[in-house]
């Protein structure tokens, strides 16, 4: 279906592509990759389902956007879906609940056994993170923006690594209940906890980590946030004590903003969000962002005249209940205020 016979208003398409957009990769300015994977999850897993879910879910969205008005008629197209991934995710994710379960009954980190299988999982999760980056680079060498839909939060590593190797400098913006600074968590180099960790330590040009709404890390965690210049952190007791004290949420919004650079990377663990949102996601948190905070925060991010140069959204966890669709529902629409805030804040004529 070409654009012109494409009707915004009309019936949700369910073609496979994220939101039942009509465009494809080559013409589309945008285009969304998938990476259906969660092989280190350490509580509960399912994320590798979440592309899929959030594609059905997308189908239901209207397309009036107050706040980047008919920014998706640039363009927002789907990459296909790797199914590979999602096959070795299971097969690994086999051997990372033997690990974890080893580890949780006490016993040691030492045992040859468990240090095979943390090598094999290391190993694949190295594969998944080059297959990610070949993906994304290839597209931003033909001057894509590009989005990333996991997947637990080990996923976007090989995104933002394409992006380093292009662009000399830039932040990001990590929405989430966690803060993601452990080395190799349980063994596994790239965990989902450790996805900032890498970051910092493997892609030199982040000059700024922005941390908005973490509140569950450990002491080592914390004490990287403070010791690392790099890193600016508005935890969540921080925020709320603000908000007490009468700062209003655009106020501290403001304050967020001015902490980043011009270019902008937008990391979005939906379990930034109050767990009302995303109540299946694989480690919940009481507190967090609303939904509209978080949209305002971006909104504000866009609006300072910085540029988002790419973006994930992850650890959607669908529910296993069908009639239960809240964390897909949330996942798609927080999906489109990203797709639409990006290309709105790449548009020369905002």
């Amino acid at each position: 279906m070409e654009l012109k016979e494409f009707d915004p208003d009309g019936v949700g398409v369910f073609n496979g592509s994220y939101f039942g957009m009509p465009f494809e990769p080559q013409s589309a300015r945008m285009v969304l990759i998938s990476v259906p994977w969660d092989v280190t999850v350490s509580y509960g897993s399912g994320t590798a389902y979440a592309p899929d879910a959030i594609i059905e879910a997308s189908t239901q969205l209207d397309f009036y956007e107050p706040l980047a008005l008919d920014a998706w008629r640039r363009g927002i197209a789907s990459a296909e879906i790797d199914y590979f991934l999602q096959d070795e995710s299971k097969k690994l994710r086999h051997d990372a609940e033997k690990v974890i379960r080893h580890l949780e009954e006490g016993a040691s980190p030492e045992d040859d056994y468990i240090r095979r299988k943390q090598q094999r999982i290391n190993e694949g999760c190295a594969r998944m993170n080059d297959r990610v980056e070949q993906q994304a680079g290839s597209l931003l060498d033909q001057d894509k923006l590009v989005g990333l839909v996991g997947g637990d939060h080990s996923t976007p590593y090989g995104l933002i690594r394409a992006l380093g190797r292009r662009h000399e400098r830039f932040g990001i913006l990590h929405i989430d209940a966690h803060r993601d600074l452990r080395a190799a968590y349980e063994g596994f180099e790239f965990s989902h906890a450790s996805i900032m960790y890498n970051v910092l330590r493997d892609v030199k040009s982040v000059e700024r980590l922005t941390q908005v709404a973490v509140r569950d890390f450990s002491e080592q965690e914390a004490m990287l946030a403070r010791n690392d210049q790099r890193i600016v952190s508005f935890d969540d007791l921080t925020l709320s004590s603000s908000a007490f004290r009468g700062e209003s949420w655009d106020e501290q919004c403001r304050r967020i903003v001015e902490t980043l650079p011009h270019e902008v990377y937008v990391s979005f663990d939906i379990d930034g969000l109050s767990f009302d949102n995303c109540p299946h996601t694989g480690t919940p948190v009481p507190g967090g962002l609303s939904f509209n905070q978080a949209v305002w925060l971006i909104h504000t991010l866009v609006e300072s005249g910085r540029r988002i140069i790419g973006f994930d959204m992850v650890e959607v966890c669908p529910s296993p209940d069908e009639h239960d669709r809240t964390d897909a529902i949330t996942g798609a629409r927080i999906l489109w205020k990203l797709a639409n805030l990006t290309l709105k804040s790449n548009d020369p004529n905002k």
